[in-house]
């Protein structure tokens, strides 16, 4: 099950690749600044940072050592089962859909909660261009209220925000391993108490819409995307389900 399958094997090249890239070429360690981020990572489309090749790159970029690390060990543990079964081409397009599918949605939810708020800054009289100016030199708050300023504050945040990471790939790539494997047993590293698959991984996503809702991590940073992730596991699993269903008609793609 865990030997090493062409494709796994090539984005994980990749994914190193990049890591070494960011850390070398244009990386200000003194200022945390990195040039591949500004390139690469998923900004908000708003943004001027914002380049449509992102929605692509981001997945292939993390933020530090431990980031990589979790990804492309979860990559080599559940990514080469899962090519075993599909063979290289299906598993790269099931595992490119999935990183897609978290990017849009996790800029679905973003766009939810800025375009509110931005509205409501609208029907105060203040123009998109005193917006981002505020944005740009943090001044130009009188006249608004403290609940004002938080909503501007969130809008600021969402605005300057960036993804990046394979997360929502690889969680669907966890939903194709828990529905190709439901009865294989699994142990997280600080729980060694062995849980089936179609037990284990539910188990993690829902940890993942309960931060999503509450913001309270378990396991992760902080800063953790986890309407990303969500995105990605819901994406593997309509992949995965439309697949089970047409695999005895003209559009099934062979396991």
């Amino acid at each position: 099950m865990y030997r090493l399958t062409d494709t796994v094997k090539h984005l994980l090249i990749i994914n190193v690749l990049m890591f070494v890239g960011k850390l070398t070429i244009g990386a200000n360690f003194s200022a945390n600044d990195f040039m591949f981020d500004h390139l690469f990572a998923l900004h908000y489309p708003q943004s001027d940072m914002f380049k449509p090749w992102q929605l692509f790159t981001h997945m292939f970029m993390h933020g530090d050592i431990m980031h990589i690390f979790f990804n492309m060990f979860a990559l080599w543990m559940f990514g080469t089962a899962v090519e075993q079964r599909f063979g290289g081409k299906k598993f790269l397009f099931f595992y490119i859909s999935c990183g897609l599918g978290a990017a849009l949605i996790m800029l679905g939810y973003y766009f939810a909660r800025y375009m509110p708020l931005e509205q409501s800054f609208f029907d105060l009289g203040f123009t998109k261009e005193q917006i981002l100016q505020m944005f740009a030199d943090r001044k130009g708050f009188d006249g608004i209220s403290a609940s004002q300023l938080e909503n501007l504050q969130n809008m600021y945040n969402i605005y300057n925000s960036s993804m990046l990471g394979a997360s929502g790939a690889i969680m669907g790539v966890l939903v194709a391993f828990g529905m190709l494997y439901p009865e294989a047993k699994l142990m997280l590293i600080f729980l060694p108490i062995p849980i089936k698959a179609k037990y284990f991984i539910p188990g993690i996503i829902i940890l993942d819409l309960i931060s999503a809702i509450t913001g309270q991590s378990f396991f992760s940073p902080d800063n953790t995307a986890y309407v990303a992730h969500i995105g990605g596991a819901l994406t593997g699993f309509l992949i995965m389900w439309y697949w089970k269903k047409t695999q005895f008609n003209k559009n099934r793609w062979d396991l």
